[in-house]
């Protein structure tokens, strides 16, 4: 019988959207957009930057929102009840010096993510662990001889669930569930949790 990798995104399917987050509490419209409305990854990373130095924003600052941030209702649950199942990977394009405080309330799962370049406070840049890291990560467990059960909500989780044996749309929104009828769309924890288990066989 094959052995199976449950991977999954961060944001938006286990916690909310961090950059959204600080925008509201910023008022900054721009940090608004995420990898569900502009697909290309660095072209969004450097608008936000420049956004931060043009308002003088620093990573504490980030770092104190999401210190205030849950997982969604139902994470916890969830991702408690398929580590029971399976084992779970979080590939996820944040940065570990965002993750922190969030792994500590899901229990510390395995996360594989990016790093940011800081200096006194403000960041300067950021290190991607390697270009479309979730999409190598999930062929490097294929070549382990896993069978991959991905699951995503954004652009940036479309070339991991294609390189899934079985990728699942969760809480995506409208856009992108046309754009990608291939894959099917689920918007609660037992129906993604369904989706998985009939794939575990």
């Amino acid at each position: 019988m094959a052995q199976h990798l449950v991977t999954l995104d961060l944001e938006g399917v286990l916690v909310p959207e961090v950059w959204i987050a600080f925008a509201e509490k910023t008022g900054i419209e721009a940090l608004k957009k995420t990898t569900r409305d502009i697909p290309d990854y660095d072209e969004l990373m450097t608008g936000r930057l420049e956004v931060l130095r043009e308002n003088g924003l620093t990573l504490s600052m980030i770092q104190e929102v999401i210190a205030t941030l849950a997982p969604l209702p139902g994470a916890v649950e969830f991702l408690d009840q398929l580590r029971e199942k399976v084992q779970v990977i979080i590939l996820s394009d944040t940065f570990e010096e965002f993750a922190q405080p969030l792994m500590r309330q899901l229990g510390w799962p395995t996360i594989f993510c990016h790093r940011l370049e800081v200096s006194s406070d403000h960041i300067v840049h950021y290190r991607l662990r390697q270009a479309d890291q979730k999409q190598c990560s999930v062929k490097a467990f294929q070549s382990l001889q896993y069978k991959v059960i991905a699951a995503g909500d954004s652009y940036n989780d479309i070339s991991m669930l294609s390189s899934a044996d079985h990728g699942i749309l969760f809480h995506a929104p409208d856009n992108i569930r046309q754009e990608f009828p291939q894959f099917p769309a689920v918007d609660t924890y037992a129906a993604l949790m369904e989706q998985i288990t009939e794939h575990l066989s």
